[in-house]
This record gives C-alpha cells, structure tokens and sequence, in this order.
C-alpha cells in the first residue's frame, strides 16, 4: 500500500531542481504533499511542477535566491497565498564551490559558500518559522561536518555551522512542537557532485564504501520523508547520516 503521509499539508523545498532537492519533491509529491519548490532556475522548476501535476500531484514554482533575503521573504508570502498553510520545511539548497586546501584558500572563497550554505539556509528558516506550528524541518548538511574530504575544508565549515544552528533551533522551538533535525548525505551522485568528482575517484570512494556504491538522491529521499512525517514525531535536534557506510571506516577486504 503506497504512503499517504503527507495528504492535506504543505512542504517547501530549496534547491528543488535537481538532485537530492528533486529526488524529495518526487517522494513526497507521491506521499500526497502539496509542494512549493524554491530554486534559482525557474525553468527546471517549472519542468519538475509539470511532472508532479501529470501524475496527480500539487506543486508551484518559485524562482528565488535564498541568499536574498527579501526573496525568500516573498517566496513564504506566495506559499501561503496559494496553499494557506506550511507545514514543513527541506532547508536543502546549497553550493559546493572550488576544491582547494585551506591554506591555498582566500577569505573571499567564504562568500559564496556563507552566502547560500550558512546565511540562506538561516534566512529561509527565519522567514518559515511564523508558519511552522506542529511541523517539521530538515536542514541538508553533509558528512564532511563530521568527516574530512581534502579540499572541501571551507565548505564543510559552513555545513558544521548548520548542525550548531540545528541543535539550538531544535531546543528553542521544541515547546512549539516544531521538530529541527538534519541530514549528512554522503558521496551522492548529483549533478553538483558530477562538477567534482572525476569518475575514477567516484570509484575509489564507492570502493571504500561499506554497501560498496556511492548513493542517489533516491537514498536520500526517504529519509527526508521520514524526517519530516509524524513517523518522526518524537526525533528532534539529530542528524543522520546516509553515506552507505563512507564514514564508518575499518577494513575494506
């Protein structure tokens, strides 16, 4: 029998277009959710809201920036003229940037990255949260957080600041039955991820995985949907890891 979890509620994604953003609108527009999907390219977007509606589904499009504030203000407006209600928040969007070491690395390669990863993410919580009563929110954050990959250092550094600002708005926001919780995806394969990794590392790292593949934004999905469903009720201020078993280390035979 197919899940039906989310029937009469609102969820908003960021970085709805592509990869582990689309791969959730499409889970959860099959779980019955009305879907309000934020990106930069509005024609992807409006390419992803046709395939939700041929299937039977809701969704709109919003061409936003969530480093702008205003934007996103005006985006959570549009959400809740079309759909009067929001009940849960995939704070998902983000930029990956050029890989270098810390110590080729220039103040001004932070901007970018503080910009969309850190700040955005904030500003699309901030402008969510009046609406937010009795619902959940999933912030994608990323195993390097926890874990190293050489070259990644200042983007991890804004992913680690998303599980602080996680754990905090989890407490602060508990009395309001509103659940904060992240993810840390591993080595998925999204187009972002393409832009980076070469396919002989790809297969070095799938090699060094304990499922012995890199992951999809499909792995991903289900734990989104989960997360942010009443399945997950009692589960707040946590981060989970999807990574196949990247990070657990030990021997691989």
């Amino acid at each position: 029998m197919a899940l039906s979890r989310f029937k009469g509620k609102t969820v908003l994604i960021t970085g709805a277009g592509t990869g582990i953003g689309r791969a959730a609108a499409l889970r959860l527009a099959a779980e019955d959710a009305q879907l309000v999907l934020v990106g930069r390219r509005r024609a992807i977007l409006d390419h992803l809201v046709a395939e939700i509606d041929s299937a039977g589904g809701a969704a709109v499009a919003i061409a936003c920036d969530i480093a702008q504030g205003d934007a996103v203000a005006a985006a959570v407006a549009e959400t809740m003229t079309r759909f009067t209600r929001l009940d849960a928040l995939f704070a998902n969007a983000g930029v990956l940037d050029a890989f270098k070491p810390l110590a080729q690395t220039e103040i001004a390669d932070f901007d970018g990255l503080i910009a969309t990863n850190l700040c955005g993410t904030f500003l699309t919580i901030k402008h969510c949260l009046p609406f937010l009563a009795g619902g959940a929110i999933v912030i994608n954050a990323s195993w390097t957080a926890n874990g190293v990959m050489p070259g990644a250092g200042a983007y991890a550094a804004t992913k680690g600041a998303l599980l602080a600002m996680m754990r905090t708005l989890a407490v602060e926001q508990g009395p309001r039955n509103l659940r904060v919780n992240a993810i840390n995806p591993g080595i998925i394969l999204t187009p972002m991820a393409a832009d980076v990794l070469s396919p002989d590392l790809a297969a070095r790292l799938a090699a060094h995985t304990a499922l012995r593949r890199n992951g999809t934004p499909e792995d991903v999905a289900g734990t989104v949907a989960w997360l942010l469903s009443d399945d997950a009720a009692f589960v707040t201020g946590q981060e989970i890891t999807i990574d196949g078993g990247y990070t657990i280390g030990g021997l691989r035979l």
